[in-house]
């Protein structure tokens, strides 16, 4: 690699090599059980290497009492190896400290790479990612969290059956005939099988997400409960499932379903955990940057912008396209900002009620991709029962969790935030009411009543049944302890499967 011959040239002044020997790092075809074109080593040489490497480090602080080193900085210095004491392994601890300093140099590079702000010459600046505001996570880590979600219900990402599927026949003393490739055919079949369905609304995104593991960009953050990869896997899918939607689906050019995917995965790209009022009265850098306008709306987009530019996806593309396509991801994304809910939803009203959306225009087409990434962005309430139950309970504990930090530094609680007093049922009940109703009653008025549209209400008011029952049975209880003198139940209750009607 171009990069990295900086630092491993190919002949180094003052340094002395034994005959023969290879410059660092050395090439693929030097390492013991190498075939050419492929990495089929057998499995105990494997471990020889990964043992080599681990102990590598130790190693090197010891060398210098050894003698096989002249200094500490014998590695990067002019003095080289100490040839006149050579040691029996000298190779192998030379090639295990190789690709030490090889996978230490690579990480370094990804990662400056990663953190480096993306300035293109299309007008738009990209954002720096990893503007993670400071959060005490031992502070949430430590606290019993009580309420609707208990410690019992906490979120975990289970380890996929690729890697449990290996690991046990490793552990059981199996060694595999062949190669240990990243995706084996039990894995690839459940996984083919499952994105088979991906057009259908009832497609298990949890159920995926423990079958691979692997979901859309690193730059997600797993340690939040709900704003994680899993959520934009699941955004994405169902804007998959809104653009085969026949009254859109006849007018969409190829350009708007790529640029309606790829705003539906990046659309909370970097999320911090918590939202735009804790980023204010943090006085955050992101709140300053954006003027405490649609923070984290903007932080995405940018961000977004970013990793196009770092992987070069568009570099083939003329300026001016690639100048519009970022702009119209940017008005995409801006348009899930929630505080806009009521103005985005006015125009649809007024389109819908006057009949003059034209599709033909590609400004009509570009609003309704608005409307369907801020359906897609919360359709959790439309999903089955056990799916939106999960989805409830994931970003409950996300706004309890910023409720917890503002409480520890002193600062008011923002709404929905007070574990003490929001439970998941009234949440859900007001989020369904005000937010997302309103916005897929005028969906299915638009698509015409289509099958999806029907479905996706019909889920929504039986899961708005369900929290009611729920909500009018912690009153229920609320007050059978209060006339028993009991601690209030709403602060003990948890929803296990048991209580769900």
């Amino acid at each position: 690699m171009p990069v990295l011959e900086r630092f491993f040239p190919a002949a180094e002044p003052g340094r002395r090599r034994r005959t023969g020997e290879e410059p660092m790092p050395f090439p693929m075809g030097s390492l013991p059980g190498y075939q050419q074109g492929t990495l089929a080593w057998d499995l105990p040489e494997m471990i020889k290497m990964v043992k080599l490497v681990w102990k590598s480090k130790g190693e090197l602080r010891g060398a210098k009492h050894r003698g096989v080193l002249e200094s500490e900085d014998a590695l990067g210095g002019s003095a080289g190896w100490k040839v006149e004491r050579p040691s029996p392994d000298l190779r192998l601890r030379r090639l295990a400290i190789n690709y030490v300093i090889l996978d230490w140099i690579w990480t370094l590079a990804v990662y400056l790479a990663r953190d480096a702000r993306v300035r293109g010459q299309t007008g738009v600046l990209s954002e720096r990612r990893g503007s993670y505001p400071f959060i005490d996570f031992r502070l949430l880590n430590n606290t019993t969290l009580s309420g609707e979600i208990g410690t019992k219900k906490k979120v975990k990402r289970l380890l996929s059956f690729q890697r449990y599927f290996h690991a046990s026949r490793l552990l059981r003393g199996i060694v595999p005939q062949a190669s240990l490739y990243l995706l084996d055919e039990d894995y690839l079949g459940q996984a083919r099988h499952m994105l088979s369905k991906v057009g259908m609304w009832d497609f298990d995104i949890f159920l995926f997400d423990r079958l691979t593991n692997v979901m859309v960009q690193e730059d997600y953050h797993s340690q939040n409960p709900y704003h994680n990869a899993v959520h934009a896997a699941d955004v994405t899918q169902a804007m998959h499932c809104y653009l085969r939607e026949p009254k859109l689906a006849n007018f969409l050019t190829p350009s708007d379903i790529m640029l309606g995917l790829l705003a539906a995965a990046a659309h909370d790209v970097d999320h911090p955990g918590v939202n735009q009022p804790f980023l204010i009265k943090t006085k955050h850098h992101l709140a300053s940057l954006y003027q405490n306008v649609s923070v984290l709306e903007n932080h995405h987009w940018r961000s977004t912008i970013g990793m196009l530019r770092e992987s070069r996806l568009l570099a083939h593309l003329p300026k001016e396209v690639t100048q519009d396509i970022e702009q119209q991801l940017g008005s995409l994304i801006l348009a899930t900002d929630i505080n806009r809910q009521n103005e985005f939803l006015i125009r649809l009203k007024s389109h819908l009620d006057n009949q003059d959306l034209r599709l033909e225009d590609a400004q009509d087409r570009h609003f309704m991709l608005q409307i369907a990434l801020k359906c897609a962005d919360i359709c959790n309430p439309c999903r089955l029962w056990d799916l939106s139950k999960q989805w409830s309970e994931r970003v409950c504990e996300e706004f309890y969790r910023q409720g917890d930090l503002e409480q520890k530094f002193e600062l008011e609680i923002s709404p929905l935030c007070n574990q003490q007093k929001d439970t998941i049922p009234s949440i859900q009940i007001g989020f369904m009411t005000y937010i997302v109703e309103p916005l897929f009653e005028r969906w299915a008025q638009f698509t015409g009543d289509t099958p999806l549209s029907e479905n996706m209400l019909n889920h929504l008011r039986r899961n708005k049944a369900k929290w009611r029952s729920l909500l009018h049975k912690q009153h229920s209880s609320s007050r059978s302890n209060d006339h028993s003198g009991q601690v209030t139940g709403s602060q003990e209750q948890t929803l296990n499967e048991e209580e769900t009607p």
